[in-house]
């Protein structure tokens, strides 16, 4: 089964204010998407990599595959205008070999070998699997003024994460169909369920943290050095 990683790394980073992307911030020492390239290829389920970053980072993007040393066929390609664009670039760079895609954050860089290869093997039997975690907080859904309209039952709530895999020609078929309608979704696990398509969602981690702002570093690191030491 041929194993195709598409990491979006595209992202502009505005929640961080600086001159350096959020996916090439240092984190101990390396790039924070040099961490995530790097812990997708231990899983040992990957063919290829294909890295996608904003138009005019090529540059950085090879550097940091450089600083991960992957020991995987790998390309990076420029992005789109937003975080679907860019997967769909990478769906087309993808070979024709390519039986399922794995979508992956670029700064999610505590992913687990055991959460991918449950979300592997998952979609190898539905065809489209994302990794979650259950809510721990309660829910409200709010009105815009602010007020309370319901609190939701959290036990069928989860909260959804990357790694995400799906059957090659599934995702390409429902990339393909939003696009005819200019129809953006936050993940393409959402662009599969338009097309009618069943996503099995598999047991991530808590530690399989989305670094998004400035307040996540200082959690980054502690899960960083806690893995070091044990």
């Amino acid at each position: 089964m041929h194993v195709t990683a598409i990491v979006p790394a595209a992202g502009a980073g505005i929640r961080f204010g600086g001159a350096v992307k959020k996916q090439f911030i240092a984190l101990n020492g390396l790039p924070i998407l040099s961490h995530t390239l790097r812990a997708l290829a231990a899983s040992d389920a990957l063919a290829a990599i294909i890295v996608v970053v904003p138009p005019g980072e090529e540059p950085r993007g090879r550097e940091a595959l450089k600083l991960a040393r992957v020991n995987l066929e790998t390309e990076v390609i420029p992005g789109g205008q937003t975080r679907q664009d860019s997967v769909y670039n990478g769906l087309q760079r993808a070979k024709a070999e390519t039986d399922l895609v794995l979508i992956h954050d670029g700064v999610r860089p505590f992913v687990s070998r055991q959460v991918v290869l449950a979300t592997v093997e998952a979609a190898k039997e539905v065809g489209a699997a994302v990794a979650a975690v259950p809510i721990i907080d309660t829910i409200k859904r709010v009105d815009t003024d602010g007020l309370v309209v319901e609190t939701l039952q959290r036990g069928q709530l989860w909260s959804i994460q990357t790694p995400q895999v799906f059957r090659y020609a599934l995702l390409m078929q429902a990339h393909r169909a939003v696009r005819e309608h200019g129809i953006i979704a936050t993940d393409d696990a959402a662009l599969v369920e338009r097309i009618g398509g069943m996503v099995k969602v598999v047991r991530g981690s808590y530690e399989n943290l989305k670094i998004t702002s400035e307040e996540d570093l200082p959690i980054a690191d502690l899960i960083l050095k806690r893995r070091t030491v044990q």
